[in-house]
């Protein structure tokens, strides 16, 4: 979180439609998608997911698997996080992102979708800890 939201917002709840709750929790799950096995790509993708979402990285750690060179990791930020788990030799993707304060996760579902050109997208919007 930024300093100027930590000012406005202390505890760093997110509000929307006045009702004030831990954070947002976006799930992307992309089916027919590309490129799902390079692990620069998705760093590079995972970083502009957090600018356009208005959030702050801590560190970005991502690990390859083989034998299906699927790509597991964590952007690890200020205001929580965004995980992905790939399966190239299936075009799946799983991405969820989860975050609080004045962060706009759901910002980050047309990057996904575009970057992987991924034929279909399902994606679920949670909010969290709304009885705080």
């Amino acid at each position: 979180m930024n300093q100027r939201s930590a000012k406005l917002n202390p505890d760093a709840l997110m509000t929307r439609d006045g009702t004030s709750f831990a954070g947002l929790h976006v799930t992307v799950d992309l089916y027919g998608a590309i490129e799902l096995d390079n692990i620069s790509l998705i760093e590079k993708v995972m970083r502009e997911c957090v600018v356009e979402c208005g959030a702050t990285l801590l560190h970005i750690h991502l690990k390859p698997f083989t034998p299906n060179e699927g790509v597991t990791g964590v952007a690890v930020l200020a205001e929580s996080h965004i995980s992905v788990h790939t399966w190239p030799e299936r075009g799946f993707a799983a991405f969820d992102l989860f975050m609080c304060g004045d962060a706009q996760p759901e910002k980050a579902i047309a990057i996904l979708e575009a970057r992987f050109c991924a034929k279909r997208a399902a994606v679920n919007v949670f909010r969290r800890g709304l009885d705080l």
